[in-house]
């Protein structure tokens, strides 16, 4: 009773359920990995947001890539602003995620330690876009005369790293990535690789707005995500032994139903006579 296993309709029914178990498993293990990593990364920004903080030289230097393991390191760095050459970073939320403004990249020129003279650039915090989109906007002034500035070590930004466009043609003093060699060659002076997002001072006023530390406690759903898609992997071969079962049944009962209708016993010719006379 399992030849109709062999019908077309069967073989493509299994066909398809073969494919999708490997690929269900394959889903499962890629949202599992997603997960070490994101534990991962929750606990390297952790271990760096806690220790102590070093020179921002310790860890950078001109046209240097910060590597993924110095990301969100507190550095100190100590100079002055050069506020002439400050910009602004155009389509940043604030801390409440929803409301679009600015960041505020101030050059900070270093005058002490081995890199003395280099420029680190420093992303002071948020400030609100306003209605002028197109002008350069009223900033917050940064300190004046010597300052040293503690702050999270970040890499630069580029649009494949970010998803943002790198558009040309912008308002003046305004950019749409934090990139230290796009600053290096405007300022036509040496620039610390990566840069400096804030914590302290904090800001008369509050304003600009320091960035908030990255969230490192959430894991997002990636393990519930790679559990489902191995118990689908695992319901596959369940559903398609139900429906077998099912299948067989089916037939065992049409094949009794036909079997009773043609072994009924046929009525005596004579009693058929008998009744019409």
């Amino acid at each position: 009773m399992y030849r109709f296993l062999l019908s077309r309709q069967w073989v493509i029914l299994t066909l398809v359920g073969l494919v999708l178990i490997p690929v269900m498993i394959k889903l499962g293990f890629w949202q599992y990995h997603r997960h070490e990593h994101r534990v991962a990364q929750n606990q390297l920004i952790a271990d760096n947001l806690h220790a102590a903080p070093v020179p921002v030289t310790d860890l950078t230097a001109p046209g240097r890539t910060l590597p993924r393991d110095d990301m969100w390191r507190r550095v100190t760095a100590s100079g002055t602003y050069d506020t002439r050459h400050e910009v602004v970073v155009r389509q940043r939320t604030a801390a409440d995620e929803k409301t679009i403004g600015y960041y505020v990249l101030t050059p900070l020129v270093l005058d002490q330690g081995p890199r003395k003279g280099a420029t680190v650039l420093v992303n002071r915090g948020w400030i609100a876009a306003g209605n002028d989109l197109t002008r350069f906007p009223d900033v917050p002034a940064a300190p004046k005369g010597r300052v040293t500035v503690t702050g999270r070590m970040m890499a630069d930004e580029t649009t494949e790293g970010s998803g943002i466009k790198d558009k040309r043609g912008l308002p003046d003093r305004q950019v749409m990535l934090i990139n230290s060699e796009r600053q290096a060659e405007a300022l036509h002076r040496p620039v610390l690789g990566g840069y400096i997002e804030q914590t302290a001072p904090e800001p008369p006023g509050g304003t600009p707005e320091l960035v908030p530390e990255p969230d490192h406690d959430s894991i997002g759903p990636h393990m519930a995500y790679a559990v489902q898609w191995w118990l689908f992997a695992a319901a596959v071969p369940v559903g398609w032994f139900v429906l077998v079962r099912r299948e067989r049944k089916d037939r065992l009962a049409a094949a009794e139903g036909d079997g009773t209708a043609e072994s009924a016993p046929a009525e005596p010719l004579s009693r058929t006579v008998a009744s019409t006379e």
